[in-house]
């Protein structure tokens, strides 16, 4: 699958969710899910990030409002997050490291929406 390099942070209040529960499962390479939270009372455009049912935080402030639009209309498919750094002996805010891509849209091979033909 091809994919293109989007994002590279950290997981921001990664020491106030679940994380400290399933750290020790955590692996680079491990895949996270992204979830959007329009109900969030402390940022509008709120992009949790899961390890299964674990909460592990959010994608910082400032790095998420063009991917919260995504996520909120239904595009979440287009993204692969992945640890890609842990640092246990680190502040809990900067003991995970995620690195955010595009996957390739395979549905038309690349090609234009238009070909110029009628």
């Amino acid at each position: 699958m091809e994919k293109r390099h989007l994002l590279t942070t950290h997981i921001a209040g990664f020491g106030y969710w679940d994380g400290a529960e399933v750290f020790e499962e955590l692996r680079i390479g491990t895949v996270l899910r992204m979830v959007r939270e329009d109900d969030n009372k402390f940022d509008p455009y709120a992009v949790a990030l899961y390890y299964g049912d674990f909460k592990l935080g959010f994608l910082p402030r400032g790095e998420n409002h063009e991917i919260s639009k995504y996520l909120e209309m239904g595009y979440g498919g287009i993204y692969e997050v992945r640890i890609n750094r842990l640092a246990p002996d680190e502040q809990p805010e900067n003991q995970v490291g995620i690195i955010l891509r595009l996957l390739r849209n395979h549905a038309d091979d690349g090609e234009s929406a238009s070909n110029g033909e009628e």
